[in-house]
């Protein structure tokens, strides 16, 4: 089992590494994911997750978007699988743990980390999930 440390992370190049390895075969967890970033407008990307969760309760019926940090990553992640809802995309899914902060049962385990690049602006997940904020 690999476990990823996903502090500092990029959103997008987390989940297409982490969709890859699932396809494999890989059984992975993601740790920190309120720590995860989304690069982009600060403004503008807070400003969207708004509207689209808005729109849920509306007589729209947008898509779901989560208030919680581990399912919004793990979402992301989803998007980047071929045809989650059969085959190999859904065992794919199947393979993938979410969580936030670090579990005691991978305290002792050795976290892998994914590069980010140059500096970038971004903004944290847990800016746009409910569930820290006070």
């Amino acid at each position: 089992m690999k476990i990823i440390d996903g502090a500092g992370a990029v959103l997008g190049r987390l989940g297409a590494v982490v969709a890859k390895e699932a396809l494999k075969g890989e059984e992975i967890a993601i740790v920190n994911c309120e720590k995860i970033i989304i690069t982009g407008n600060q403004k503008a990307n807070k400003k969207e997750f708004e509207r689209k969760r808005r729109m849920r309760g509306s007589i729209f019926r947008g898509p779901k978007h989560h208030a919680n940090s581990e399912k919004l990553v793990k979402r992301a992640i989803r998007g980047m699988l071929p045809n989650y809802r059969e085959g190999r995309g859904r065992e794919a899914l199947k393979r993938i743990k979410c969580y936030v902060g670090i579990p005691k049962e991978f305290k002792k385990e050795k976290l892998e980390k994914i590069k980010t690049g140059r500096k970038i602006k971004y903004t944290e997940v847990k800016e746009f999930t409910r569930e820290l904020k006070k």
